[in-house]
């Protein structure tokens, strides 16, 4: 924050941060970044591709992950526009709409991967613990209720952060801490009380990360404790093998987030361009990983890819 000089909202002007101390060298450093997000886009939309077009593919596991690729795809979209306009183009300012929007699809697009990984560890669960009534259970309607009720979730919790925002004074021009806005990193420069904003904020990641982190175990330790009444070893294996893309991920997921709010509580002043690497990092290596950990570990993936490339090549020949 450069002073409490306020004014309204709506005139304020945020300046987007990059890597400090590394302004000259933004457009290198910026490379590795803007391939990771062209590899993130292609990979996810491949993914939905492949599923929407291969019958193979239409199990519930793999509704759920077209779920997660296109909630990755949002997230790109996102966080991806600031970050060119910053390290090619130089442009920092932004104005407080644009970054409220910003906030709310990166917060809101992050609860739906969020709700999608909870999903996705039921499903493993109901896989494993019925497996003959799996098909019945999780039919296309009941993912259809489950994926509304995610993106439905997402929107109720990050609605009331954009709208409250608007009632607080904030200096005429902010300096974030990111190339993005945050709900944190707003509130953190307002000149005014922020109280039910930060109570609004806090209530919201308690409804969804952690709400669903928690899930997530209890589903696994249900999962465990199911796989260790199986008789046979094979049987075991085999069984947990099918979480091991699903385990990948949620780790994926939660493991960056988690660094971040160690490194911020830490040393965020003593390395504030690592501060900055994690903050890029933790909302772009997910929708990275997610469609190669998938593409590795699932066969019918990899099967549905050679098939579009001999059908290309025949095509071609």
């Amino acid at each position: 924050m450069l002073s409490c000089n306020t004014s309204a909202s709506g005139h304020s002007t945020f300046l987007l941060t990059g890597f400090p101390g590394l302004e000259a060298s933004h457009h290198w450093v910026s490379i590795p970044i803007n391939l990771v997000c062209v590899v993130s886009i292609l990979g996810n939309s491949v993914i939905l591709f492949l599923i929407r077009t291969d019958p193979v593919l239409q199990e519930p596991m793999y509704v759920f992950l077209s779920m997660l690729a296109a909630s990755d795809l949002g997230l790109c979209a996102s966080t991806f526009p600031t970050m060119v306009r910053l390290f090619w183009l130089g442009a920092r300012e932004l104005p407080f709409d644009l970054c409220a929007a910003q906030m709310f699809f990166i917060h809101a697009f992050t609860y739906v991967e969020s709700g999608v990984l909870l999903a996705m560890a039921f499903d493993r669960f109901i896989a494993i613990r019925d497996p003959l009534h799996y098909a019945t259970t999780l039919t296309h309607s009941a993912m259809a209720k489950v994926g509304t009720a995610i993106l439905v979730r997402a929107v109720l919790l990050n609605l009331p952060g954009p709208i409250l925002l608007r009632r607080l004074l904030f200096p005429q021009i902010s300096i974030l801490s990111h190339c993005y806005c945050l709900h944190c990193d707003l509130v953190g420069l307002a000149c005014s009380d922020t109280q039910i904003n930060s109570l609004v904020g806090l209530v919201s990641i308690l409804l969804s990360l952690c709400l669903d982190s928690c899930l997530i175990m209890l589903s696994y330790t249900l999962i465990l404790r199911t796989v260790l009444g199986i008789a046979s070893p094979g049987e075991r294996l085999k069984a947990l093998n099918t979480c091991v893309s699903h385990l990948c991920i949620v780790l994926i997921f939660y493991l960056p987030k988690l660094g971040l709010s160690v490194l911020h509580r830490v040393e965020k002043h003593s390395y504030p361009a690592l501060a900055v690497l994690m903050a890029n990092l933790h909302f772009l290596v997910p929708p990275f990983m997610n469609p190669i950990v998938y593409c590795v570990k699932s066969r019918q993936i990899r099967q549905g890819l050679l098939k579009r490339f001999q059908r290309k090549r025949v095509d071609v020949s």
